[in-house]
């Protein structure tokens, strides 16, 4: 589904340039979970925001679902990730002004949507993530591992193949967390592929697979050994 061979990514300033990416490969199929680790400036969200095309690269080739994506333009790209692409960040990135139900509808309202088709795709998410009930709310009147599970339904409302997450769990504690992963554990499961870039070692046993980035290359040393989850946590809403 996702392939990379060859990328690379140099940011350039008057006086220096900082290579994010060397040489970078990975192939990614349809409905892996995959952790994405190493230090900070190792290149992980270059990565992430590169394969959602965020942003252009300098070199290489990447493919998405066996389509080039070198040499798109702006609206190319919109297009694409409106329909194929969906984001989980750290900071959750949701609007305050507007309730649970108004944050889910901005995207598809963008994508053309219906209003009942949006009215269905915004229940179907909000149910799945545990806030039907709270559609209505705020932002600010919810607890942080809430608030990211909203971010997840505005994800999933867009019904993505490819779910990229960038430290999704790095602002809750251990205990929202858990409830987030195993989340994402149940919508990877229903077949939706998900790249998590983690600074959490506990967390990457979680994926099915982890790619540890190390100076903008793919580490060649052990990976972390899978840990599956056996029995599903309920998501306390």
């Amino acid at each position: 589904m996702l392939r990379m061979k060859g990328v690379s990514k140099i940011y350039r300033t008057d006086l220096i340039e900082t290579h994010a990416l060397r040489d970078f490969s990975v192939e990614i199929d349809d409905g892996d979970f995959v952790a994405v680790t190493g230090p900070s400036g190792s290149g992980k969200t270059t990565l992430l925001n590169i394969a959602g095309l965020l942003e252009s690269f300098d070199d290489g080739e990447y493919e998405l679902d066996g389509v080039d994506m070198r040499g798109l333009n702006d609206d190319d790209c919109s297009e694409i990730r409106n329909e194929k692409i969906g984001f989980i960040f750290q900071s959750f990135n949701l609007m305050s002004d507007l309730n649970l139900f108004e944050n889910v509808d901005v995207p598809l309202r963008y994508r053309g949507f219906k209003a009942a088709e949006r009215k269905l795709r915004i229940e179907e998410s909000l149910e799945l993530v545990g806030l039907s009930g709270r559609m209505k709310h705020l932002p600010s009147q919810l607890s942080g591992g809430q608030q990211q599970r909203v971010a997840i339904a505005r994800a999933l409302a867009g019904t993505p193949k490819l779910l990229l997450a960038d430290e999704p769990t790095g602002n809750l504690d251990s205990m929202m967390a858990r409830q987030v992963l195993d989340l994402m554990d149940d919508i990877n499961r229903a077949g939706t592929t998900i790249v998590m870039v983690t600074h959490d070692d506990e967390l990457a046993r979680r994926a099915k697979r982890n790619v540890h980035v190390l100076d903008g290359k793919v580490d060649d040393g052990e990976a972390y050994q899978p840990q599956q989850r056996e029995n599903p946590v309920e998501v306390i809403a």
